[in-house]
């Protein structure tokens, strides 16, 4: 029989242009609490982020999308964010900002396999 595991996830949004709030789907981040799980994925196409006409620079934004990754696998040398225990760091990547990365508001689910609904849930939401 296998453990079921609840998690919450929320997808990563590009706005490139903050004030008309179009966006499009770039990334995912999944936690969960009980089983001390975070992960955080990203895939901007080059192509798609050229056919926009906002003036954002795609290394910065990448740039950015390393450090988000990197605090929610709490590297030490991310700042003092990425020291918070996984659920403070969650909430802290998905709280609500006006900025050209933004969050989906998270969600709730349950599974016995984390790793492959993380993978499930990336494959339909951001590929």
């Amino acid at each position: 029989m296998h453990k079921v595991k609840l998690y919450e996830y929320a997808v990563i949004r590009l706005v490139p242009r903050v004030e008309r709030e179009e966006f499009f789907n770039i990334g995912l981040i999944l936690f969960s609490k009980k089983e001390k799980y975070i992960r955080l994925e990203y895939h901007l196409c080059t192509q798609k982020f050229g056919l926009m006409h906002s003036g954002l620079d795609y290394n910065d934004v990448i740039h950015h999308l390393d450090t988000y990754r990197q605090i929610a696998e709490g590297d030490k040398n991310s700042g003092p964010i990425a020291l918070l225990d996984i659920p403070e760091r969650f909430r802290w990547l998905t709280s609500v900002r006006s900025s050209v990365l933004q969050t989906s508001r998270p969600h709730p689910g349950k599974t016995d396999d984390l790793n492959k609904t993380f993978e499930r849930l990336f494959e339909e939401l951001v590929k």
